[in-house]
């Protein structure tokens, strides 16, 4: 686009995208005089008065000089905004309140009148109350300092016109219910209407949907699913695999502020695209201590010296009582579990379990476990009515989860098997088991894999079972975290921890000299820390890498394993074979959005023996955790390609090359060697001196491109934000 001609054609057709009719002069004018010039557009309200000037200029100039040519345009016609444009860059100037600012896309008529409408009722964050007490599940809880703190800190960030923010909370520290009191606050100031709440695990999205209607009862609220239509409600929650196929529907002022649970999972590749879409004011939630949170997690919430703008040690929460300490069960069996890896990286569990445990063992572990939890649990909790508590057990795999189930049903025949129930994505009504367990007496037991590792909220539980082998800082600290939450209603005190597989040992954890996860080992007044993955393999335990090297799925509570080719196979199949006779899967196949009920109904038709179609089982089946169960409908049905794990690493790989700013020969080097850590799965430094690399001469080559330090760096980077980027696995 060589001209502002040009320049113009695109800008009517990013209008038209945003709602606006550049045709209708009820909304859209052009070249209208005023006593200092002629504004290139002006957006108009339903009234007819002026909202915003767009000034053009054609592609060559950066829109951003344009700013005081502008101005005065806007002054004059009294319209609130400016947008400066080439066609390809958009900047947004509220220009009584900040600097011009990039964003993606103009903003809708109701975006901007909304945004007119919250400043004419602002009021200053300091005279709206933050509170001491709120009600949650009908019962009035107290609004703790640390919580009071965050809120003070949120609104002195705010009042100093920073975009960003980032708060780390251990888990069972109310991060989620701190966000909704100042969500309320926030939108009793004029300063929000429209929320957007992201995770990337569906269990985090319910824990969210829980909190939000019943703290946030007063405003509208829905979750965002894949193939359901966009609701005009004031709070949408969404995974953000579903916001990567949805965010196109919206304009990038829609809302005011996008908060992001466990965000340091959320900071590379398509996923950043979704997040830094819209914009808001957002704000990243991660219970992930700071010596573990990536730099570029960092540096997209602006923060300063590598730690979040809020924190609260988890030291702090054991010593005020916030969090309910644990002891280790003493003289169990323990499993030593070495030399299970493949190039120390890779991790099979189905190898593992075949290799570590036996009927044997298995048994053994679920006597000794259930003998000394029913001895243990009135200490552990002197107002636990029922015998022994809530327990949770971790197995290796789904067909180990199911025979610890088995063999804990065995040891109480009274129960007639409702004592333990396995609790995985394989199991048709698991949200229906989870409520059970959470709220009834019985299951005493969960048994899962990872699927109860985060997003879980069950304060009565006293009792966590370590049946599987844990490396991941981040994983051990989640699974820990399910018990650590307070019960004062059945006084507990402690709660106990089954570690068959010594994986506290291996982080130097105790009842007394707790691992609190800073990258130094123990806490404060600790001795030293355990052995580290490096910080590319930080996300990496029990539930992911190894996803993308095994060749199968498991499938049922009997571990059925299906070669991945097969599976996709089979399930392409099924999909053809029932679209003619659906409903359901022809409105799809139609490009129609379903109903909640219609998407519910699906789920429950598609997740039955003996395959067990799910988006955990195809999204392992297709090495692609960024799609969702209308993609993979749709891929089943021609609609669509499901993106390969290399295309996906492509993908990542371009995003990550484009926001570097390399140098043209920094650039050609670096694509020299994606396809090496596409194929290896990462990129080690030795691979510059081995064919076919070694031939180009790769390392001097590098050497002198970045340095010998910076392509240290670099290849860190690279593994880190690229090859080994877990985005491309999924959650068990």
């Amino acid at each position: 686009m060589s001209n502002e001609t040009d320049a113009r054609i695109i800008i009517d057709d990013q209008l038209r995208q945003a709602g606006w009719n550049p045709a209708d002069k009820s909304q859209v004018v052009t070249e209208i005089k005023t006593e200092v010039g002629k504004p290139d557009y002006v957006l108009l309200d339903q009234r007819g008065r002026s909202l915003a000037v767009i000034e053009a200029k054609k592609n060559a100039i950066d829109p951003y000089t344009a700013k005081q040519q502008a101005l005065p345009y806007a002054q004059n016609l009294r319209a609130s905004f400016i947008f400066l444009t080439n066609g390809e860059l958009i900047y947004f100037w509220d220009y009584l309140n900040d600097d011009a600012r990039l964003v993606n896309s103009f903003f809708s008529r109701r975006d901007l009148e909304r945004l007119v409408e919250m400043r004419s009722n602002r009021k200053p964050l300091a005279t709206i109350a933050i509170p001491d007490y709120y009600l949650q599940q009908g019962e009035t809880r107290e609004v703790r300092p640390y919580q009071q703190e965050a809120m003070r800190a949120m609104d002195h960030a705010l009042e100093l016109g920073k975009r960003r923010f980032l708060i780390e909370l251990p888990t069972g520290t109310g991060k989620t219910d701190l966000i909704c009191l100042q969500i309320k606050r926030l939108i009793d100031a004029g300063i929000a209407e429209k929320i957007l709440f992201l995770v990337d695990r569906e269990q985090l999205a319910k824990q969210a949907r829980e909190s939000i209607t019943d703290i946030l009862l007063q405003y509208d609220s829905y979750w965002l699913k894949p193939g359901i239509v966009r609701q005009e409600k004031q709070i949408t929650i969404a995974l953000l695999q579903t916001m990567i196929g949805r965010y196109p529907e919206f304009t990038s002022g829609y809302f005011d502020i996008v908060i992001a649970d466990e965000c340091h999972r959320s900071i590379y590749g398509a996923w950043q695209t979704a997040l830094t879409y819209f914009d808001a004011f957002h704000l990243g939630l991660t219970a992930t201590p700071a010596g573990y949170i990536d730099r570029n997690t960092f540096n997209f919430y602006q923060c300063r010296n590598e730690q979040p703008d809020f924190s609260y040690p988890i030291q702090d929460a054991f010593k005020s009582e916030y969090l309910v300490p644990y002891t280790f069960a003493k003289g169990i069996t323990e499993i030593l579990a070495d030399g299970a890896e493949k190039d120390g990286v890779e991790y099979d569990p189905a190898a593992f379990e075949r290799k570590w445990t036996n009927e044997d063992t298995n048994r053994l572990m679920m006597e000794e476990f259930d003998r000394l939890a029913w001895e243990n649990y009135l200490e552990l909790a002197p107002g636990q009515k029922i015998g022994p508590g809530k327990s949770i057990v971790f197995a290796i795999t789904k067909s180990h989860a199911a025979r610890l189930t088995r063999y804990l049903n065995e040891l109480h025949p009274e129960c007639k098997g409702k004592y333990a129930e396995v609790i995985t994505s394989d199991v048709a009504n698991a949200d229906d088991l989870i409520r059970r367990f959470k709220y009834e007496d019985y299951p005493q037991v969960a048994v899962s894999v990872d699927m109860l590792s985060t997003g879980f909220d069950c304060r009565e539980v006293l009792h966590l079972v370590m049946c599987c082998r844990i490396r991941s800082p981040i994983l051990y600290q989640q699974i820990r975290g399910r018990g650590t939450r307070v019960a004062p209603h059945i006084g507990k005190q402690r709660f106990m921890i089954y570690d068959f597989f010594r994986n506290h040992k291996y982080f130097n954890d105790s009842d007394e000299d707790f691992f609190a996860g800073t990258g130094t080992g123990r806490s404060s007044g600790g001795s030293g820390g355990g052995p580290h993955p490096p910080r590319e393999l930080i996300e990496l335990g029990i539930g992911d890498h190894w996803k993308e090297a095994v060749q199968y799925v498991e499938i049922g509570n009997d571990g059925e394993q299906l070669d991945k080719r097969r599976y996709v196979s089979i399930w392409e199949e099924t999909i053809n074979n029932q679209v003619a006779d659906d409903p359901i899967l022809q409105k799809i196949r139609a490009g129609a959005f379903l109903t909640e009920e219609e998407e519910t109904q699906l789920e429950q038709q598609l997740n039955q023996p003996r395959y067990y179609f799910n988006e955990e089982n195809l999204r392992r089946a297709y090495n692609n955790q960024q799609s969702n169960l209308i993609d993979f409908i749709k891929a089943a049905l021609k609609l669509v390609k499901i993106k390969s794990l290399a295309e996906q690493k492509e993908e990542i790989f371009r995003a990550w090359l484009i926001a570097k700013s390399f140098t043209p020969e920094q650039a050609q080097y670096l694509s020299l060697l994606k396809n090496r850590g596409i194929a290896k799965g990462q990129l080690n430094l030795e691979d510059l001196f081995q064919p076919p690399l070694s031939v180009l001469n790769a390392a001097g080559l590098g050497i002198e491109l970045f340095g010998e330090q910076g392509l240290r760096d670099l290849f860190e980077d690279l593994n880190r934000s690229v090859f080994l980027n877990d985005r491309t696995g999924t959650d068990g």
